[in-house]
């Protein structure tokens, strides 16, 4: 009983509120664009890259914590932190080896479970 008193509740709402805004608008996109999933990854990505380089990001993690974190756009901010504390550390050469050593468990992560999504799923094209 003790585990439950200690779970904040607002924190857990706020992940699950920004977190489900972030997806509703990439479902959004692939519903009412010709917008192909991998184009919509791309900017998400770029977008959280722009968002975490700039500082802003950091703000929305403070706030939904992993519902910010999570999806794609906590990744883009995550390569942009990782290179920017890399260029700190060794300079220029940080700026392309940072944001890869930040993300590896993520990225090791996504060719895992993709593998194994390619493995049961069979994928559609998009009608155009």
């Amino acid at each position: 009983m003790e585990y439950f008193q200690s779970i904040d509740w607002m924190t857990m709402l706020n992940c699950f509120i920004i977190g489900g805004i972030i997806c509703v608008v990439g479902q959004i996109l692939i519903d009412k664009t010709k917008l192909t999933p991998a184009r919509i990854l791309v900017v998400y990505v770029t977008l959280g890259a722009i968002l975490g380089g700039l500082g802003i990001y950091k703000y929305l993690i403070d706030f939904a914590g992993c519902g910010a974190t999570v999806p794609l756009t906590g990744f883009g901010a995550n390569l942009a932190k990782g290179a920017m504390e890399a260029v700190k550390e060794q300079g220029l050469l940080g700026a392309f080896t940072g944001g890869v050593k930040a993300c590896a468990g993520g990225i090791a992560a996504a060719v895992f479970f993709g593998y194994i999504a390619s493995l049961v799923a069979k994928p559609k094209i998009k009608k155009q």
